[in-house]
């Protein structure tokens, strides 16, 4: 009887983050990190930038050099490649468009999280940086992930209802991503999103929790879209699940501090006490 061929390891789809680290734990890098474990990724990181931050805002932040994040980023994609590209925060024009031109020659779909505010409404993105965004980063996001303040800032549309979703929807897709989620959580009634291509929509509702600790809702959203993607699901199918994930780590949030806490990324694995 012939010895069995010995088994090969399992590879876990890799997925990269290029973002801020977070000193909290709730959002940034930390966040990130922890949605891609907990949907069965192996996460990797390129930090842009460092903030100071905890329950109750961002108390300062200092972006990298443009060596040290292209560094980083060489290092890993290099060597161990990746499936899938996260990016969020991002801080200046020059981190912008040094990430961008490393965008451009890597195979793998990218989600472009274009953080520009906090949860606690501190600005993480310079305004000279908006143009950067605009021009260089969105046209080449597979989908884009904009809250309806981040739409604002970059287009200059404000939504209201579920109607002014659709334009800004269209406005974002002007810059050029494939797809453009837009989130209307800050909208009345149920948390409603909705995702386009310009020819087919998609609406994803869940109803409003009454939670108010949210940290890292937008970081752990586009986390997991990327990790779906990694997976090999189209992007309706990549969106749909992380949403599901991501209401279920909003509905086990915790306090932590004196504000507001984070959401549970290992809440699928945590027995209820």
């Amino acid at each position: 009887m012939e010895p069995c061929a010995p088994r090969e390891p399992f590879v876990p789809p890799r997925v990269l983050t290029v973002a801020g680290s977070d000193s909290g734990g709730g959002a940034g890098i930390q966040a990130d990190l922890k949605t891609m474990l907990a949907l069965g990724t192996h996460g990797m990181s390129v930090i842009a930038a460092v903030t100071a931050q905890n329950s109750v805002g961002v108390q300062g932040f200092w972006e990298l050099p443009a060596e040290a994040v292209r560094a980083q980023y060489r290092s890993v994609v290099d060597d161990i490649g990746v499936q899938a590209v996260k990016t969020g925060m991002l801080a200046s024009a020059g981190l912008v468009e040094t990430v961008a031109a490393l965008l451009a020659t890597t195979d793998a779909p990218v989600v472009v999280d274009p953080v520009g505010v906090s949860k606690h409404g501190d600005s993480l993105l310079a305004d000279s940086a908006l143009d950067s965004v605009r021009r260089s980063l969105l046209p080449l996001a597979t989908v884009a992930t904009p809250n309806l303040d981040e739409v604002a800032q970059l287009t200059g549309v404000v939504a209201g209802d579920e109607t002014g979703l659709r334009r800004a929807a269209d406005a974002v897709l002007g810059f050029g991503p494939g797809w453009a989620l837009i989130k209307g959580g800050h909208l009345a009634g149920d948390a409603v999103d909705l995702l386009t291509d310009g020819t087919e929509e998609h609406w994803f509702r869940a109803p409003r929790l009454d939670n108010r600790h949210t940290h890292g809702t937008g970081c752990t959203l586009a986390s997991a879209i990327a990790a779906g993607l990694a997976k090999g699901l189209g992007v309706p199918e990549a969106v749909a699940a992380a949403k599901e994930y991501v209401t279920g780590a909003i509905a086990a949030g915790f306090p932590l501090g004196a504000g507001i806490g984070p959401v549970h990324h290992g809440w699928r694995g945590t027995a209820p006490r």
